[in-house]
């Protein structure tokens, strides 16, 4: 899947450069992307097409390494590996625009990104790039005998509860929580990295409502829905049916 920046936070600094003698202001616009791990970004230039004389500079990083140049009128379409090889066989430039692609995109590319363009108009623009980690399934597990369908058999004039429990492993900066139908009962998040997190659920084993798990970051939504006929457990239902949604 390929990302194209949207929604974008954008912030202008002033940058002064020296050109004969004389002080050119420019503005350096940031621009927020997000993007799922593994998937491809796409940073654009806003233009149609290069001009012949314009000298094109993408750099990464806080030390601003260059990643990628671009110069028509001496056919210079070139990206680099990085010192420390992030970079290999991951960046693809547009000849036209001069835009840039990151491919397959992990965690080690997330950061900013510059661009700057210099011809006869002299401009910068930054990327900050955020990846996030694929988010796994939750997990759906029970502790009591009242989330089977044998204890159904149990007079009907006593309250029975079943105990559910939805976990996940190796998340960070994710929230955890449980829907009854499109209403949130409960949820937990947490910012840390790579840690375990668990939300626990108390509901009647009489009770024929739709409940649902869910795991969410900035830009992913997944979660087992819990959709129970009358003749199945509540655990089996939660187990049976899976969907994943985008938002």
């Amino acid at each position: 899947m390929l990302y194209k920046p949207s929604g974008a936070l954008t912030c202008l600094k002033p940058v002064l450069f020296l050109l004969k003698g004389v002080f050119v202001a420019l503005t350096d616009e940031i621009q927020s992307v997000s993007v799922i791990e593994g998937n491809s970004v796409l940073l654009l230039l806003d233009v149609t097409e290069i001009q012949d004389d314009d000298n094109i500079l993408w750099k990464f990083g806080a030390d601003h390494i260059l990643i990628a140049k671009i110069n028509r009128h001496r056919k210079i379409f070139s990206t680099y590996d990085g010192p420390d090889g992030r970079f290999r066989d991951r960046l693809k430039l547009d000849r036209q625009t001069g835009s840039l692609t990151i491919t397959d995109i992990t965690t080690q590319q997330a950061g900013h990104y510059q661009l700057q363009i210099i011809g006869a108009k002299w401009s910068s623009k930054t990327f900050s790039v955020s990846v996030y980690a694929r988010l796994p399934v939750p997990v759906i597990s029970s502790n009591s005998s009242n989330c089977s369908s044998s204890s159904s058999s149990s007079s009907s004039s006593s309250q029975q509860n079943c105990s559910l429990l939805c976990s996940v492993v190796n998340v960070g900066h994710v929230t955890l929580s449980w829907y009854k139908g499109n209403s949130l009962l409960s949820s937990i998040s947490v910012s840390d990295r790579s840690i375990s997190l668990s939300l626990p659920l108390e509901v009647e084993y009489q009770d024929k409502n739709s409940y649902s798990c869910v795991i969410n970051n900035h830009i992913v939504r997944i979660h087992p829905l819990a959709q129970k006929a009358e003749s199945s457990g509540l655990v089996e239902g939660l187990m049976r049916i899976w969907s994943f949604t985008l938002v």
